[in-house]
């Protein structure tokens, strides 16, 4: 009987795309709901209650469904879970602030941007998940 002497060597596992766009989900959502924060304290983008960024959620005026707009700070804002899931996003109110703060016309550049498909590929997504993390370790809270 012969043995084989090699070890055996580990595969390393390619994380899949699901895995990719949730990493991403999570420090991109982390950077929304710090960027503005002031002492550990936001203020909700639709309705102005104001808590602590880890107890609020990061709203989207376009849904997460559209990868052209899922990842665009703009399109993304913080919001308590009051006006991001009971009252729905809150979508009206969100396009008239978008408006007030980026501009008129923001909100219709986000909702013609949502109908554009696009791919994103694998190290792009990567790539995005270095950028958010790098972004979110200088914050000092």
């Amino acid at each position: 009987m012969t043995f084989n002497s090699q070890p055996k060597v580990k595969k390393i596992k390619k994380p899949t795309r699901a895995s990719l766009v949730k990493k991403q989900d999570t420090e991109f959502s982390i950077y929304i709901r710090k960027r503005f924060a002031v002492n550990n304290k936001v203020s909700c983008f639709t309705c102005d209650k104001i808590d602590t960024w880890d107890k609020m959620q990061c709203g989207h005026f376009q849904s997460r469904k559209h990868y052209s707009t899922r990842w665009d700070r703009k399109n993304c804002q913080v919001q308590c879970v009051g006006c991001n899931v009971f009252k729905y996003g809150e979508q009206y109110k969100f396009g008239i602030h978008l408006d007030q703060v980026y501009g008129t016309d923001t909100a219709i550049g986000l909702l013609n941007k949502a109908r554009k498909e696009i791919k994103i590929k694998d190290f792009e997504l990567i790539g995005m998940i270095e950028e958010y993390k790098n972004k979110n370790s200088l914050f000092d809270f």
